[in-house]
């Protein structure tokens, strides 16, 4: 029985997965998105929130943990940087997770993990505007007014003018075209 065991075992040793899911949480904060099969990318969504959970924190003990998993100082550095005001107003749902296909030479399912932009959660919570708003119905029925009075308000006269302006310009038939290289037969 497996109770209340988190985690998947990858058919890896424990040391080598922890080493596994290090590079892999390093690169991905490096990259800020990464490929990998369906299996490894929802477990890596649990290391990258808890680090980012680490990162928003900000204080000493929390970049030493995320030191102990993450090697890189200048990736630790960017990520403490930038992780409190790109995450500071949500709790989790950092990463996305997008299926892409599968792999050509044993058709793993591979998925892309990202991380999320605020600004697409911003956008989405935000209500749109209604139609029955009068400053957005306005100018949809003008237009449409307008469409069908233009053609009524063109006189009779000045159509029929255009026309026989058109048709008294004498076309002669029997003159031949002239080109700029070519002779003209006289």
């Amino acid at each position: 029985m497996r109770h209340r065991k988190a985690g998947v075992k990858l058919n890896r040793t424990t040391s080598h997965r922890q080493a596994m899911f290090r590079n892999m949480v390093t690169s991905f904060f490096k990259y800020e998105r990464i490929h990998t099969t369906d299996v490894k990318a929802k477990e890596l969504r649990r290391w990258v929130d808890q680090i980012i959970t680490l990162a928003k924190r900000g204080d000493l003990h929390a970049r030493r943990q995320v030191m102990a998993i993450v090697r890189e100082k200048n990736v630790v550095h960017k990520l403490f940087e930038n992780a409190a005001t790109r995450f500071g107003e949500i709790h989790g749902g950092y990463t996305r997770i997008v299926k892409i296909g599968r792999r050509p030479g044993d058709a793993a399912p591979i998925s892309l993990i990202e991380l999320v932009n605020i600004d697409e959660k911003a956008l989405k919570s935000k209500k749109k505007p209604k139609i029955s708003d009068p400053k957005k119905a306005a100018p949809v029925e003008t237009a449409k007014e307008t469409a069908v009075e233009a053609p009524k308000s063109v006189p009779a006269e000045a159509s029929a003018e255009t026309t026989t302006a058109a048709e008294s310009t004498p076309v002669d038939e029997k003159s031949p075209k002239t080109d700029e290289g070519a002779t003209q037969k006289e």
